[in-house]
């Protein structure tokens, strides 16, 4: 396995977000991927590897480029406002809701930050458009590396994280869309189906909306029920898709307190729709905050629990890229996301 590490991921290292009223330090700090190349480094699990530049272009097909466009820039023009800004961390204060319209970019700053977000938990810092292209450019080498057969398997190690950003719009501590990014990559390079396996507690909505109506990439999400977990708005189990992409979306929500039996009897599910699905390609979107000890997660897996989710991903046979998603049990990160990676290479 090719694991493509993010040399930049320190840069994104948000002060603060806003969490049930108030101002908290940042769950998504950059120790959770420090955790898990120190695991790596006390058991390796494949082929440690730097990207390369971010094929912009490809970005740009993933993402509205107006969208690209403000988070290249959105640093140098709050600092712009005032000098004193660059001490404070950005975060979205207002938004266009049922109604408003999004078609119009404000030229006022606050109200084009809410025109490309939908929380207030994702602070904006000085380094986040260097950490989110280089963790993009890890996405798409990594499936570029699956497709050109140097590898069966490849993993985008990097922060932050992806699976919430949507084609225009960031939050849930998500900027660019890694999962999302690499099954695009995957289908350029001459897969004819791809298929994206979300595992993380939180529904990867921004994966969905990107893929709602394309029949070429199914989207699956094993994850709390939206009634009462976060992102809330999406993730319920009637959405399957709309227009050509009608029935190649699976959302299997789940309770809170599920534990790994629950959990993995959702997971074959979504293992038997990928192959009546026919993939040539998986795109697992690896969050492990379903562990018991996650600071804002309610699930109740193990840490051996994760070698098991390694082995049935590996069993389906399929050229496979893992994106680093979420898991905020900081200290337990390395050891769930090797465990992982182990269990998919048969260790």
């Amino acid at each position: 396995m090719l694991i493509f590490h993010n040399p930049a991921h320190h840069a994104h290292d948000g002060r603060h977000e806003m969490f049930r009223g108030r101002l908290v330090p940042c769950h998504e700090t950059p120790a959770r991927l420090d955790y898990v190349m120190a695991e790596l480094q006390r058991r390796p699990a494949g082929e440690l590897c730097l990207p390369g530049a971010v094929d912009l272009g490809l970005v740009r097909r993933v993402h509205a480029p107006a969208y690209v466009d403000f988070l290249a820039t959105v640093w140098a023009d709050w600092v712009a406002l005032d000098a004193s800004n660059a001490d404070v961390d950005v975060l979205p204060s207002v938004w266009p809701v049922r109604g408003f319209r999004t078609d119009v970019t404000p030229a006022n700053f606050s109200a084009r930050v809410g025109r490309f977000s939908f929380d207030a938990g994702s602070p904006i810092t000085a380094g986040t458009w260097a950490a989110a292209s280089a963790g993009a450019a890890c996405a798409i080498d990594a499936a570029r590396a699956v497709s050109s057969g140097a590898t069966r398997a490849a993993m985008a190690l990097t922060r932050p994280p992806g699976h919430h950003a949507g084609p225009d719009f960031f939050g849930g501590y998500c900027f660019l869309n890694n999962a999302a990014l690499a099954a695009q990559a995957l289908r350029d390079a001459g897969a004819v189906r791809v298929a994206v396996l979300d595992v993380d507690y939180h529904h990867g909505n921004g994966t969905q909306t990107i893929f709602d109506a394309r029949a070429d990439v199914l989207t699956v999400s094993i994850h709390g029920d939206p009634k009462t977990e976060y992102p809330f708005f999406l993730g319920h189990a009637d959405e399957r898709g709309s227009g050509e992409g009608l029935g190649f979306n699976l959302n299997l929500p789940l309770p809170a307190g599920t534990g790994f039996d629950a959990w993995r009897a959702a997971l074959q599910r979504g293992i038997d729709e990928i192959a009546r699905f026919g993939a040539d390609a998986l795109v697992i979107a690896l969050g492990v905050d379903t562990f018991e000890g996650d600071p804002i997660s309610r699930f109740l897996l193990k840490s051996d629990d994760y070698r098991r989710i390694g082995a049935a991903v590996g069993a389906c046979g399929l050229p496979t890229v893992f994106t680093m998603e979420g898991g905020y049990a900081v200290a337990e990160v390395g050891v769930n996301v090797v465990n992982v990676l182990e269990g998919f290479s048969g260790g």
